[in-house]
């Protein structure tokens, strides 16, 4: 489960962030999680909790995913279609030839902070 290096990845990123910052904790965490990204969302929830309570700026802070669709644009008629939806296959003309245009991301899209001390 690739998930448990990609979550401890993040939770990395976003301590140093916080330390180069003066950040104590985080209170929520919102990451964009591509449908053609290989990162299963379920697998990155179930992992989440265990893997940031070993770092103390991150632990219990919620945790969002956005899932972000897998679009693509047919090399053939330019139809832009969801490859997930389509199974790859372009719906306008049936061409598997294609640029991926989205869905391939996992991003730390925010990380949010309470106002108060």
């Amino acid at each position: 489960m690739h998930e448990i290096g990609i979550v401890r990845s993040m939770c990395k990123t976003i301590t140093t962030f916080a330390r180069e910052n003066s950040i104590g904790h985080i209170d929520e965490i919102v990451c964009e999680v591509g449908e053609l990204s290989l990162v299963i969302p379920k697998y990155v929830e179930e992992v989440y909790g265990p893997v940031s309570d070993e770092f103390p700026v991150v632990k219990g802070a919620k945790l969002i995913l956005e899932v972000i669709p897998g679009l693509a644009e047919c090399d053939d008629c330019d139809e832009i279609f969801n490859v997930v939806e389509h199974e790859g296959y372009c719906p306008n003309c049936g061409s598997f030839e294609k640029t991926v245009l989205s869905g391939k991301e996992f991003n730390i899209k925010e990380i949010h902070v309470s106002d108060s001390k």
